[in-house]
């Protein structure tokens, strides 16, 4: 399925458009979702996440910056904000001076618990819902193969 043309074709340039819109409003609702039901944003749940589904709630900075994928100057501002809401905690590491552990609080578990439900529904209900057995483990390949390929070339 490749040509030596540079120009995606109109079936392709057609998927390629919805896609870059779903990237746009998927996450802008999903976001609108949790400001409205627990007043977090789609990155502090990203964040919030990496933290709880970890032993003890708690990475050290390089780790969640992988974790969420993202560089470690936007975490650093971003769990700034994060500490000054109570969500999330900074522990020094006692085995690296010039390291911390970024913790989740009470507080952001919390959050989670009363989030995470109507988040999962929406979830649920925006993706999968109308999805068949065979159409959902397609999307799971498709979306596998892509993002294997993206990870490859550095992403």
């Amino acid at each position: 399925m490749t040509s030596d043309s540079p120009w995606l074709s109109a079936d392709q340039q057609q998927a390629w458009r919805r896609w870059i819109a779903l990237l746009t409003a998927l996450p802008a609702t999903l976001n609108r979702e949790l400001q409205d039901t627990e007043g977090l944003s789609f990155s502090d749940y990203d964040v919030l996440v990496a933290l709880t589904e970890t032993e003890g709630g708690r990475l050290r900075v390089g780790d969640l910056a992988a974790a969420v994928a993202w560089e470690r100057s936007r975490l650093s501002h971003h769990l700034r904000r994060m500490e000054k809401r109570g969500l999330v905690e900074r522990e020094e590491c006692e085995d690296d001076g010039r390291g911390s552990w970024v913790v989740v609080s009470e507080a952001g578990v919390a959050s989670m618990e009363r989030a995470a439900p109507s988040h999962a529904r929406l979830v649920r209900e925006l993706v999968f819902d109308d999805l068949t057995d065979a159409e959902l483990a397609v999307l799971d390949k498709v979306l596998d193969g892509v993002l294997t390929k993206v990870r490859a070339n550095g992403g």
